[in-house]
């Protein structure tokens, strides 16, 4: 049901992606050569600052693209100290000279395994940025995420399985801090999407493990998220579709900027026009807005506050039953981040998470829950640069969560749930220069659950060697913990002990002159997973998974396109709910792959998608396996107005998710989702300006 719900502030994102150079009204061509004053170097990005306008250099050392007076040029190199250039009427043909810099400990990022979007905290890692800009992803974030290797295509819910993990083992963190509920609610068997804006965020680091001790609750993966900075113009824009119409817009002022955005999502008309599957009492309708205060009061100062509120509602008749859905959700995210004398760097930060669910005809007629979810999550760290060889980071957190569950039914006769508890942390890093190419990161957390009252050590380490500028292996190790989700703690005994999971993975990136490929093998081992033994939940259950994954991002076949192709495999097995025995999980697919190709020609972008994953075994039957070929094509019509339209599932397979109590296939609302919006810029110079934060 949900692919195309594409509203504005999900679609710009791929606007931004597809537009080729030669899309924003580019009135001249820009060459140039860059060098390090001795030799010509390859694979160095330029770009436009503020924009991903550019292009990576040939062999040769040379790159063209277009641009216009009065932007800003950076040329970007691992190794070498950034240019910047400001063009003007006379710039046509540049020679740039990179000077090389020894890198201190400050400079280098020992990360595992994880793919990176944009430019976040010390991160400058370009490749891969395209891959929200396929017909498959409709501006989502999540939806996006899925093309990259070691992620599991689960249609029936559209969340995020990592490497045999479930989605619930992935958590979402936004400028450091916990989002309790990172998806929109929907109907039974509906993929979900990502609740923020993709537009919100100037980088996003996907770890699909080996993650920094910052960070736990997560058994699978984290989803780091960065939101934008100061805004420095004014911005306003709208957009309408079939199921959505939005405004939002940036006001600046002298030390900060302020955005609001407010979008109505209703199905009625879309339903309408192209009937599906289902017997609808109410269409899907949302609800939602959002508001940014952003701050820079002095040079060393950040601020950031973010507040976004969303109301869903919707009914339908299913399996003899009439959903019915009422859901509040809110979400308030305020840092302080700055710097202080002698490479003293700090953060402290207040999330607040607040969920309310009203559902009826659930699991049986006449039944009706009452969920109630919140949490408070408080962080502090610090970290200094001791030497050049040497960076230390000490943070503490407290999360308070609070959890109610009222379950009444005709037949069935469950106690009210409703409990607070404590999750309190410490944790601490240390990151280590062993030799001109080799760094290291040591980290230890300290976890306690107030739940079984029980202290937890968590140890982790990365290691990387970095034999040339383009070349990077690394291995890591490291134990996580989460505690089971509210529905499997209200049926569990008193003191439901957490969950652990041993990460081990060994991987390879090597970026080439218009290619980067990364490889990685994984293994990873399940202890105390939740068990449904003897009329409750245990802490019994047990797991492994393993599987090696490979992503290629290649620009050299053409100027105007790019390629991308990611393949998982993926072993997993588990005893755990209601599982009598070892087996695989029923979300997990064996063979995931993923091929995109987008090419830019003029005013107009063209996206093709093909994805495809092998059969899932769900309730001791074999899935077919799944397959779809997306599209999507972009049209900027003027300066200001962009017109975009995709079609899911061309070849209209009818693709099956699992089965039914009864037998039935689970399949989507349709075979195909057809999508048709246009988007205005009222108070900016270019088209995906109209991106309101």
């Amino acid at each position: 049901m949900m692919p195309y719900l594409c509203g504005m502030k999900h679609l710009i994102v791929i606007l931004l992606f597809l537009l080729s150079p030669g899309f924003l009204s580019a009135q001249r061509i820009i060459s140039g050569h860059v060098t390090d004053g001795r030799r010509p170097l390859a694979n160095v990005n330029v770009f436009i600052k503020g924009t991903m306008d550019g292009a990576l250099t040939d062999s040769l050392g040379n790159f063209r693209f277009t641009a216009q007076q009065g932007d800003t040029l950076i040329a970007n190199c691992i190794g070498y100290d950034d240019a910047i250039r400001r063009l003007d009427n006379t710039c046509t043909h540049l020679s740039i000279h990179l000077h090389p810099y020894t890198q201190t400990i400050d400079e280098i990022v020992v990360t595992g395994s994880g793919f990176s979007f944009g430019q976040t905290e010390g991160v400058k890692r370009l490749g891969a940025l395209d891959i929200v800009s396929d017909g498959a992803s409709c501006g989502d974030i999540v939806a996006a995420l899925q093309s990259l290797p070691g992620t599991q295509k689960v249609g029936e819910n559209g969340k995020l399985y990592v490497r045999g993990g479930s989605s619930d083992e992935c958590q979402t963190y936004i400028n450091g801090m916990h989002v309790l509920r990172p998806y929109t609610t929907t109907a039974p068997n509906s993929a979900s999407r990502g609740r923020f804006s993709p537009f919100l965020f100037k980088g996003i680091n996907f770890s699909l493990g080996g993650y920094d001790a910052e960070y736990d609750q997560a058994l699978s993966s984290i989803l780091p998220m960065e939101t934008t900075d100061q805004s420095v113009a004014d911005k306003l824009g709208v957009s309408a579709s079939l199921i959505d119409w939005n405004v939002g817009g940036t006001k600046t002022f002298k030390e900060g900027s302020l955005s609001m955005n407010a979008t109505y999502l209703d199905l009625g008309l879309y339903q309408c026009l192209f009937p599906d599957r289902w017997d609808w009492l109410r269409p899907y309708r949302q609800l939602s807005g959002e508001m940014q205060w952003k701050m820079q009061p002095s040079a060393s100062v950040v601020s950031k506050t973010y507040l976004g509120y969303d109301y869903t509602s919707l009914a339908l008749n299913t399996e003899g039953r009439s959903f019915d859905l009422h859901e509040n959700n809110i979400y308030l995210n305020s840092v302080l981040k700055g710097t202080a004398r002698g490479q003293l760097s700090w953060f402290a930060g207040i999330a607040v998470s607040g969920l309310g669910e009203n559902i009826s005809d659930l699991w049986a007629n006449d039944d009706h829950m009452t969920h109630r979810n919140g949490e408070i999550h408080l962080k502090a760290k610090g970290t200094k640069v001791l030497s050049h060889a040497l960076k230390l980071t000490i943070g503490a957190e407290e999360m308070l969560r609070y959890m109610g569950i009222d379950y009444r039914s005709n037949t069935i006769s469950l106690p009210q749930y409703h409990k607070w508890f404590r999750l309190p942390a410490a944790f601490t890093d240390i990151q280590y220069r062993l030799s001109q190419k080799i760094y290291a990161k040591a980290s230890l957390r300290t976890d306690y659950n107030s739940i079984d009252h029980h202290w937890t050590f968590l140890p982790r380490m990365i290691v990387d060697y970095l034999p040339t500028t383009a070349t990077s292996l690394y291995i890591s190790a490291g134990r996580y913990s989460q505690l089971p989700v509210d529905t499997i703690l209200m049926q569990s005994n008193s003191g439901q002990a957490s969950a652990y999971a041993e990460h081990y993975i060994f991987g390879l990136h090597k970026q080439l002159k218009n290619t980067t490929i990364q490889i990685e093998a994984y293994y990873k081992n399940y202890h105390h997973l939740p068990l449904w033994q003897e009329d409750h939940y245990t802490a019994d259950g047990h797991g492994m998974s393993r599987g090696f994954d490979l992503f290629v991002d290649d620009h050299s076949l053409s100027p105007n396109m790019a390629t991308m192709i990611s393949y998982s495999y993926n072993d997993s097995r588990r005893r755990w709910l209601d599982n009598t025995e070892t087996c695989r999980p029923d979300y997990a697919s064996r063979h995931n792959l993923r091929l995109s190709i987008k090419y830019g020609l003029e005013r107009l972008s063209f996206g093709l998608t093909e994805s495809y994953a092998s059969s899932r075994l769900v309730r001791g039957r074999n899935t077919p396996y799944y397959n779809s070929l997306d599209a999507s094509v972009t049209c900027l019509a003027s300066k200001r107005i962009i017109i975009y339209s995709s079609l899911s599932n061309l070849l209209g397979r009818k693709n099956i998710f699992g089965y039914r109590n009864n037998g039935q296939p689970i399949t989507s609302s349709s075979n195909r989702f057809f999508y048709l919006a246009i988007f205005v810029s009222l108070k900016s110079n270019k088209a995906y300006d109209i991106s309101n934060f």
